[in-house]
């Protein structure tokens, strides 16, 4: 991120929290829900900020998910596929409306969907979709192959059906969605303002209006929800919760989650192809420490990719990711690299220097940036960290100036972690997966596994493709995920989704 950038959206959001400060009270007074996380409003597209609004429940998408990825109704409220699997329809709620107060159609649904289907970035552009169409109230989808993951592609934010008032031409212009709460004001990046959609045909939820504010300084919201400038407060930092917990007027809900702190490795460039050099770069990191000392949990260390939470992907007989730096510094020496000056490795005349991208929305991010800065100068290994935007993450990989960039993946966003798989090691890889990688044999499992049904079968190419990640290593696993949410006692009915698909407002109302 630029410093005029950083500057802007530092006095942007200092502006905010004083307005928020000054008006507490009087916003208290008009019963406004107030929810704080660290996401940024990129933009209005379904595919670059999409679930924002879903989380906030003034979009919705076709399909849902329960707590464990099994697909629930959304804006169909059926559905059955045909004989040979090959065709899907959906039923839609009949009595569902646009906030313009316009009817939820097929044909509005369906030319959504085309939209998202065609979409750089979007999972549907991964899916056997072969048509989508309008059979008089119902959507139809027409796929080249059996795809029983489709529901939970349909599930994913890039799929959100706005409104066609929504659209000027290809471009959203404004969100129209179709949820239990309308956007008011949308104030990208930061803000967003919903209120209460009186003909949403569902339950009346209690909660009338809502604010939503990025603020990326984990301190910041920490500090927001214990002096109850906000009532719901996501993605706490580590070192946090045990402060809050001790607060009496505050609620702490932690939740382990589909997601795993990776570093995205750049294995097309000079120092990373050589699959050696990535399996040292796993063996330098000290996962145990990292967890216990930064993120306060030991049973956070990464083994492997897929998290406990993950049951079916997760494989407990997988031999775990380990430190050793004795046995990575061997294999260094094997791809021919040897000490240089200062201590730095060389290896034809380039010496083993680069540069690690991250970003402050996950705070704990780049302490362990850090960390792990120190552990690999011990192999002779000079990583600088740089504190970026996250889009500077995958505009690195579109570019290729990308190194090395620590992150955090969803593997539930889809609710089913092929979507993500998908996404991320395809041919061509992906912005926050493979880079300069691919292997013909897991993207045959992963293509395997959209038709097969056998529950064996499909137990063992899941099982294939974390083995050929943890072999290969085009994303290094560091850490497994626990998800923090601090909700005042303000408010009843706060769950916490493991999937993120959703705050669930329209469940909470107010305590007194």
């Amino acid at each position: 991120m630029s410093l005029g950038r950083l500057f802007v959206l530092t006095a942007y959001a200092a502006s905010l929290l004083l307005s928020v400060s000054t008006t507490a009270r009087a916003q208290s007074q008009q019963r406004i829900l107030r929810i704080v996380a660290p996401w940024e409003i990129t933009g209005l597209d379904p595919v670059r900020s999409g679930y924002i609004f879903t989380r906030l429940q003034i979009a919705e998408t076709l399909t849902g998910a329960d707590d464990g990825g099994l697909p629930q109704p959304q804006l169909a409220g059926s559905w059955t596929s045909s004989d040979n699997r090959l065709a899907w329809r959906f039923v839609l709620r009949p009595n569902a409306r646009f906030h313009d107060g316009s009817p939820v159609t097929a044909d509005a649904v369906a030319k959504a969907l085309q939209r998202a289907w065609t979409a750089a970035g979007g999972v549907l552009v991964n899916s056997p979709v072969a048509a989508i169409e309008v059979d008089g109230k119902d959507v139809i989808i027409r796929t080249t192959k059996p795809f029983v993951s489709l529901t939970a592609f349909l599930a994913h934010s890039s799929t959100m059906v706005l409104a066609p008032s929504a659209y000027e031409g290809e471009t959203v212009k404004t969100i129209v969605g179709s949820g239990p709460y309308r956007a008011v004001d949308v104030q990208p990046p930061l803000r967003v303002e919903a209120a209460r959609f009186d003909q949403w045909d569902g339950p009346a939820p209690r909660i009338e209006r809502v604010t939503y504010l990025a603020v990326g300084r984990g301190e910041t919201r920490t500090a927001m929800a214990e002096s109850g400038q906000a009532e719901l407060v996501v993605n706490l930092p580590p070192e946090s919760v045990d402060r809050l917990r001790r607060n009496s007027r505050i609620e702490v809900q932690v939740l382990a989650i589909p997601r795993t702190r990776t570093i995205k490795v750049n294995a097309g460039g000079p120092f990373f192809s050589d699959s050696r050099v990535r399996q040292a770069l796993s063996l330098g990191i000290d996962r145990n420490g990292i967890a216990t000392a930064l993120l306060r949990n030991p049973g956070a260390a990464a083994t492997q990719i897929f998290p406990p939470t993950l049951a079916e992907w997760h494989v407990p007989g997988l031999a775990p990711l380990a430190y050793d730096p004795t046995r990575a510094k061997a294999l260094l020496a094997e791809a021919g690299w040897r000490p240089g000056p200062g201590g730095v490795l060389v290896k034809d005349g380039r010496s083993f220097s680069i540069t690690l991208r991250t970003f402050s929305d996950r705070p704990e991010q780049p302490v362990m940036a850090t960390a792990m800065q120190e552990q690999l100068r011990g192999l002779g290994i000079e990583m600088k960290v740089a504190i970026v935007n996250s889009g500077e993450i995958p505009a690195g990989h579109q570019d290729g100036t990308l190194d090395l960039a620590l992150m955090a993946r969803n593997f539930s966003l889809v609710p089913d972690p092929i979507g993500t798989l998908l996404q991320d090691f395809g041919p061509k890889g992906g912005d926050w997966g493979a880079m300069g990688w691919s292997n013909a044999e897991l993207i045959a499992a992963l293509d395997g596994l959209g038709g097969v049904t056998d529950p064996r079968e499909r137990a063992s190419l899941r099982a294939r493709v974390a083995t050929i990640l943890q072999s290969e290593l085009p994303v290094i696993p560091v850490a497994w995920y626990d998800h923090g949410v601090a909700a005042n006692k303000r408010i009843r009915g706060v769950t916490t989704d493991p999937l993120e698909l959703s705050y669930r407002i329209s469940a909470m109302s107010w305590a007194d």
